[in-house]
């Protein structure tokens, strides 16, 4: 019998190595993993490469991960965001490196990782330093530059109910990166505020298909990856 359900966050995380490429699902405080990323702060990997939307804010979450010194390098679109003061601190002092992707681009190399497309041309940065040492070409009398997919060796996403096959469904924005970061992980690790039982989802509304999700676990009722509500989920075990 499929169960993809794990008993806890440590056992989910029981095998990220160090040197690992983590995505991290979210947009700001929305959608985030936490309880995954808290988990992988008492994991103790170090030396990631995390790809994000953001490098988190306060000093929870994303934001602890980084302040912790785990963090090598971060891949993500707004590093600056209101509250990100680790980030800045760290980045500064030449602690962090950054590589700082278009929003838009960033999940079009999420998504071409997922549907095994190596790399793709785009307008997106032409012409400004995000381009230099790219390839570009020209296509149609447009100049394009050559972005390549970008995969996880480990993707930590927050959705909202899943099945034990490890199909997913999503509650408004707090959709935002996960589907996409879901495809592109090796091995992907997701949270969810509601277990149901199989064939309790309707299968037009599942966004991610058990397929792409290796382990679940259930989130911690104090989880606030999801803001779009101040509820608790109604979580059963």
């Amino acid at each position: 019998m499929i169960d993809k359900f794990v008993n806890s966050v440590a056992e989910a995380l029981r095998d990220v190595q160090d040197g690992a490429t983590i995505l991290v699902g979210g947009f700001g405080a929305v959608g985030q993993p936490d309880a995954l990323v808290e988990g992988l702060i008492a994991q103790g990997a170090r030396d990631l490469v995390v790809v994000a939307n953001n490098a988190g804010y306060g000093r929870v979450g994303l934001a602890r991960l980084l302040a912790e010194g785990r963090v090598r390098k971060l891949i993500c679109s707004y590093p600056r965001i209101a509250g990100s003061v680790i980030f800045e601190k760290l980045y500064h002092a030449g602690k962090l490196e950054l590589e700082l992707v278009p929003q838009g681009t960033l999940a079009e190399r999420l998504r071409a990782a997922g549907a095994g497309v190596p790399a793709f041309f785009t307008a997106t940065g032409v012409g400004t330093s995000l381009a230099a040492n790219k390839e570009t070409r020209i296509i149609d009398g447009r100049e394009y530059v050559l972005e390549k997919a970008l995969h996880g060796d480990v993707a930590l996403i927050d959705s909202w109910r899943g099945d034990r096959w490890g199909n997913l469904t999503y509650r408004a924005t707090g959709r935002n990166f996960n589907p996409v970061m879901a495809m592109a992980g090796k091995l992907t690790i997701a949270q969810v505020h509601e277990r149901v039982e199989l064939g309790a989802l309707d299968p037009e509304a599942v966004v991610t298909p058990g397929i792409f999700v290796k382990r679940i676990v259930v989130a911690s009722p104090n989880s606030k990856s999801d803001s779009t509500s101040s509820n608790t989920a109604n979580v059963s075990a």
